[in-house]
C-alpha cells in the first residue's frame, strides 16, 4: 500500500474515532491527511470506499499490535498464554489501541443504519471471530468446532462490550482486563 493511501487511512481512522461516521467530511479527512480530495476519490472512488478500507486498515492494525509479545520474545507461547494476549492487547492504554477502538465501535454502530457497511462489518466480525475460534481450539483441542465458535463469539461480544465501557470511562480499564482475562479462564476451564 502506498505511503499516501497508508497516511489517508490513518487519517480516516482518526477523523471516524473523533467524529463519527456521520461525521465524517471528505474535506475534513482531506485536510487531516494533508492531501487533495480529488486524491482520496482517486484511492477511494467514493465515501463507501473510504469506510470500507478504513475497516480493512483497522483490522490489520488490530492484527499487528495483538500480535505483539509485551517481552519482545520469539519463544513458543502455550496457546493459552497466546489466546489471552491476543484478546487482552485489544484492551490496553495506547493511542492506536484507543483510535482503533473507537473507530471500530463507530463503524459499527453505523452499520445498523446502513446495509453495505453492515456488510463490512460482518464480514470482518465473521474474520476476527475465526481467529479467535482457532486460537480456541488450540489452547482446549478437546471441544468442537461449534463450541469453540461459540465461545470465540462470547468473548468477542464481551470484549466489544468491555472496550466501550472502558473507553467511555464506566470501567477502569484495570478491571476490563480482570473481567476478560476471568471470562477466557472460564471458556478454557481455568
Amino acid at each position: 500500500m502506498s505511503d499516501r493511501r497508508t497516511e489517508i487511512l490513518r487519517a480516516a481512522t482518526r477523523v471516524i474515532a473523533r467524529r463519527g461516521v456521520r461525521g465524517l467530511r471528505v474535506g475534513e479527512l482531506a485536510a487531516e491527511a494533508g492531501v487533495s480530495t480529488s486524491l482520496i476519490y482517486y484511492h477511494f472512488t467514493d465515501r463507501a470506499g473510504i469506510l470500507r478500507r478504513t475497516l480493512e486498515f483497522i483490522s490489520d492494525r488490530a492484527d499487528r499490535y495483538t500480535a505483539e509479545r509485551e517481552d519482545g520474545s520469539d519463544d513458543p507461547e502455550s496457546p493459552r498464554d497466546e489466546l489471552k494476549r491476543t484478546l487482552l492487547l485489544e484492551l490496553q492504554e495506547t493511542p492506536e489501541v484507543r483510535e482503533n477502538s473507537t473507530a471500530w465501535g463507530e463503524l459499527r454502530a453505523s452499520a445498523v443504519f446502513d446495509a453495505d457497511l453492515r456488510e463490512d462489518v460482518a464480514k470482518a466480525t465473521h474474520s476476527w471471530v475465526h481467529e479467535i475460534s482457532y486460537l480456541l481450539a488450540q489452547a482446549r483441542p478437546t471441544g468442537t468446532a461449534p463450541e469453540h465458535a461459540a465461545a470465540a463469539e462470547r468473548l468477542t461480544a464481551l470484549l466489544e462490550g468491555l472496550s466501550v465501557r472502558w473507553l467511555s470511562g464506566s470501567l477502569p480499564l484495570e478491571h476490563a482486563r480482570r473481567l476478560l482475562a476471568d471470562a477466557i479462564d472460564g471458556e478454557l476451564g481455568a
